[in-house]
């Protein structure tokens, strides 16, 4: 009797000190009681652009009526950290960039890159070598050459790394920069092409490995750091322009017989590898194959995905992020890309294209994302230079006729995160009662909560902000988007 009741104290005791999923996420301690909030609203039909509206104040929370419409913070309850957002450094935006007089590149940069003046990007994705947004299709070495000997990134000393550098300038910071290959060089796929898909040829999976080697020691030989690399940018799309193919079981074992160990064996094992960076449809499969695969999953970071499923005509699958953040926990999610296609000038200020970002940022972090990179962080009045004319929106566009910089809806609407939301908070528990009405929060290192609400519907909306125990009442314009912090 008495060692029956030794175990089931044991058990007792064993359970007590395993806090449950819910337990474990209860790591915040904020109090709204005595917190002023500043609103800031973007506005459709408006000129409310990141406007500093109001300030407001709290009061002890009520229960609220079923005909309230309510957003509800739970500060003591929070998720993942927050890693960054920003957008791509490509061939054409440093090229359009150059063209810019420099009063027009120091807004730009300031737009950007500047916390107080900007949006305060923090991530900066980039290509590897070419990709279709350059002015055509180059390498790093001359064709034919597997030893790499006459590898060398001369190419981006005129546009791509002053840019890069300038841009790290002026956000007075370490901006976090990975980078993404579109295909291999010709001689090393199947169909000897850098465009239309194509795969790498098994005799030079291992100089293909050392290519990523020589791009990040090159990088970093300019002073610009290196955080991570993805394996191939949409390893399922035969494109018209670079482009190269991998099934997931081909980028699982290029993975874990050739670029985790040659990273790793020329001393860059702390280097970020994020698998797929392809759409959220298919994003479920790639994760399954590499992830359960002990030998592929130790070097592998995390997933990169782009919201391009909807070419189909069907809706963004976000459920298919948090199916993934679900199994998966100890791996992360990153956003790679997405930007508005089919560009036309009498769509730069085409509002849907800017709640398009909102409703996918907000959407991705509550389904798990810990970082949003947009693509090409500026084009010209063409939607480019993009060499295979796939030409798309940028949140900001240069008319290179005029030197004039044009900031769509898209910009704004990211700035309602990228600006207030800080590198190292958590996602914090908030939820909406109406569906017209997204929200998300985050708690910033300082202290600070940052509270993101969109309105999706064509009226205004009057809404309950609880946070914990307390209230306040606010208004949103409709189809509108407002950053709340406090």
């Amino acid at each position: 009797m008495k060692n029956c009741f030794i175990i089931i104290l044991s058990a007792i005791l064993l359970f007590s000190c395993v806090p449950s999923q819910r337990e474990e996420q209860k790591t915040a301690h904020f109090s709204a009681e005595g917190r002023s909030i500043q609103v800031y609203t973007t506005a459709d039909s408006s000129d409310l652009r990141l406007t500093p509206a109001e300030t407001l104040t709290f009061s002890p929370a009520q229960q609220p009526k079923e005909t309230e419409i309510c957003v509800f913070v739970d500060p003591s309850v929070t998720f993942q950290e927050f890693l960054g957002i920003g957008g791509a450094i490509t061939d054409a935006s440093a090229e359009v960039f150059a063209r810019l007089s420099p009063e027009k590149q120091e807004e730009f940069l300031t737009a950007y890159y500047d916390r107080e003046r900007g949006i305060g990007y923090s991530l900066m994705r980039t290509t590897i070598h070419s990709s279709d947004f350059s002015s055509g299709s180059y390498t790093y070495i001359e064709e034919g050459d597997k030893e790499l000997a006459t590898f060398n990134i001369d190419h981006e000393r005129q546009f791509r790394i002053p840019l890069i550098k300038a841009a790290t300038e002026t956000a007075g910071r370490t901006l976090m920069l990975y980078a993404s290959p579109w295909s291999p060089p010709a001689f090393m796929k199947d169909n000897n092409n850098m465009q239309r898909g194509g795969k790498l040829l098994p005799d030079f999976a291992q100089a293909w490995a050392n290519y990523y080697v020589k791009f990040i020691k090159a990088f970093e030989a300019e002073g610009m750091p290196v955080w991570g690399i993805s394996v191939q940018n949409e390893p399922m799309a035969t494109q018209t322009w670079e482009s190269c193919i991998y099934t997931a079981e081909e980028e699982r074992d290029f993975l874990k017989n050739f670029l985790g160990p040659t990273l790793e064996k020329e001393g860059l094992g702390d280097k970020n590898i994020i698998v797929w960076d392809h759409n959220r449809d298919l994003m479920n499969y790639r994760a399954n194959v590499i992830f359960d695969d002990p030998d592929a999953a130790k070097y592998a970071w995390g997933l990169g995905f782009h919201w391009y499923e909807t070419w189909t005509g069907g809706d963004p699958m976000f459920e298919n992020v948090r199916k993934v953040h679900e199994a998966y926990p100890g791996k992360k999610l990153m956003f790679t890309e997405g930007c508005v296609e089919r560009f036309d000038t009498a769509r730069y200020q085409y509002w849907p294209n800017g709640e398009r970002y909102g409703r996918s940022m907000i959407n991705d972090f509550n389904n798990g994302t810990v970082g949003w990179t947009d693509w090409n962080i500026l084009l010209d009045e063409t939607g480019g230079p993009n060499h295979v004319g796939n030409f798309c929106f940028a949140p900001v566009h240069a008319d290179t006729r005029t030197g004039r910089l044009i900031y769509t809806p898209s910009y704004y609407y990211i700035g309602h995160l990228s600006k207030f939301i800080c590198p190292g908070a958590v996602r914090v528990s908030t939820a909406s009662s109406r569906s017209m009405l997204l929200s998300t929060s985050f708690l910033n290192p300082d202290g600070k909560m940052v509270t993101v609400v969109m309105n999706q519907g064509d009226v205004k909306v009057d809404y309950q902000l609880f946070a914990g125990a307390f209230q306040t009442a606010v208004s949103i314009p409709a189809h509108a988007i407002q950053t709340l912090v406090y």
